[in-house]
């Protein structure tokens, strides 16, 4: 790493440290202003496309975590 590279890496270390609490906290409010009823509703549509449109799973992926689980014991 070049001196440089080790200058740019410090400030950006340095504006995270100074911009993340501030961010965090940005977020925090505008969480706390969802109305969750209405972003509920907001996605309803999307939510039964989706349920319309998309195959079911033939498994829940539980099975082939134990089939991987047990080649790996062995």
């Amino acid at each position: 790493m070049t001196e440089q590279e080790k200058e740019q890496t410090r400030t950006w270390i340095k504006n995270w440290e100074e911009l993340g609490p501030i961010l965090e906290d940005l977020r925090a409010a505008s969480l706390r202003l969802v109305d969750t009823q209405e972003a509920i509703a907001a996605f309803e549509l999307a939510y039964k496309s989706a349920r319309l449109n998309s195959k079911p799973r033939e498994t829940s992926g539980l099975v082939e975590q134990q089939r991987l689980f047990m080649r790996a014991h062995r």
